[in-house]
């Protein structure tokens, strides 16, 4: 299967890896739409005005997928400490909308897909937040430097 290995192969790895692609592609739209947004009004503005109509969305969407009431109760034993993770979208918005109106398109993404990919790295490296620890070879560090050079080499 396409560049993977063991358990995750076969209809789930090639579901993943497109899931993953479309992941991409929006993240550059998002940032892209955002910045444009954020020279009409100011940065606040659109996070607030991204964030409202991500919720309205969320919420629609939820009404139609929602599985049973059994989920809410679920709902109460989910460690604290993730619930953090919606507070995020406030950091990487107003940040990525001023690295992109800083250094352009481009440059902000790549790098932070590298950034990404080094923080996805060290979670998967030390089994961070419950997920499973990962065995780190060579060549996967190897993969992080080529990447780091690959930056360094799109700024030439």
């Amino acid at each position: 299967m396409l560049l993977v290995k063991g358990k995750e192969q076969g209809a789930v790895c090639v579901k993943g890896i497109l899931f993953a692609v479309l992941a991409g592609v929006f993240i550059a739209l998002h940032g892209a739409f955002n910045t444009k947004m954020g020279e009409s009004v100011s940065m606040w503005h659109t996070v607030v005005i991204v964030h409202f109509i991500g919720f309205v969305l969320a919420v629609i969407i939820f009404l139609f997928v929602r599985k049973s009431s059994g989920e809410s109760a679920r709902f109460s034993k989910v460690p604290p400490v993730y619930l953090l993770g919606g507070t995020f979208g406030l950091i990487v918005l107003p940040a990525q909308m001023a690295s992109i109106e800083m250094l352009g398109m481009s440059l902000s993404i790549t790098l932070l897909l590298v950034a990404q990919i080094v923080c996805a790295f060290l979670i998967d490296a030390l089994g961070l937040f419950g997920t499973e620890k990962r065995t780190i070879h060579k060549k996967h560090v190897a993969g992080l430097v080529m990447m780091l050079a690959g930056v360094v080499l799109f700024q030439l």
